[in-house]
């Protein structure tokens, strides 16, 4: 099963997806990336001391990324002792796989709360000022006697059919990257 694992995971290239890359950000911080692509590009196990020199950063660095990345299922290590020193080694390897699944479980929140703005957008009328300063529902907009919140400008009934439009095409966007991902999987 390992070795099956670790053959997925060198054929996947997730970071060449830029939601992966965003991600990857997010998570573990901006080195992230460039040490998935090393760890991608290399296809086998590397320690955090050859990461570090290859990407000119503290031993430190590399390990409180790796463990970020650890922590969500990312990046795996193997422990062995080295019998001269008692010290341990670590060797690390990424599962290109995990960040993908992450990414699609993320993808459909995402998907579920557009679906939900959407229908609050098809089921509401809202109202905004000409300086489109914020949007609320009607009852919001009477609460305030349809003067705006912010610059105290009358409001407007919006023509939500844009804004529904907007939002299917957002959901349409996510829709086929995640189509694109779950090919290479």
């Amino acid at each position: 099963m390992k070795a099956e694992v670790s053959r997925v995971s060198k054929r996947i290239k997730a970071v060449k997806f830029p939601l992966a890359q965003d991600f990857l950000k997010r998570v573990a911080g901006e080195q992230a990336v460039v040490l998935v692509k090393i760890c991608e590009n290399k296809g086998k196990r590397t320690t955090d001391e050859e990461l570090a020199k290859k990407m000119g950063v503290k031993v430190t660095e590399i390990r409180t990324i790796l463990n970020r990345l650890h922590y969500r299922g990312i990046a795996h290590y193997q422990k062995t002792k080295n019998k001269k020193t008692g010290w341990y080694n670590y060797t690390w390897e990424i599962r290109s796989k995990r960040i993908l699944e992450l990414l699609l479980e993320e993808q459909k929140e995402a998907i579920e709360k557009l679906k939900t703005a959407q229908d609050f957008e098809k089921t509401y009328t809202y109202f905004c000022c000409k300086k489109n300063c914020t949007s609320v529902p009607f009852e919001v907009a009477a609460e305030f006697q349809f003067k705006c919140p912010e610059c105290n400008n009358a409001m407007e009934a919006v023509n939500s059919e844009q804004r529904v439009k907007k939002i299917e095409k957002q959901i349409m966007s996510i829709e086929k990257e995640m189509q694109q991902m779950q090919k290479i999987m």
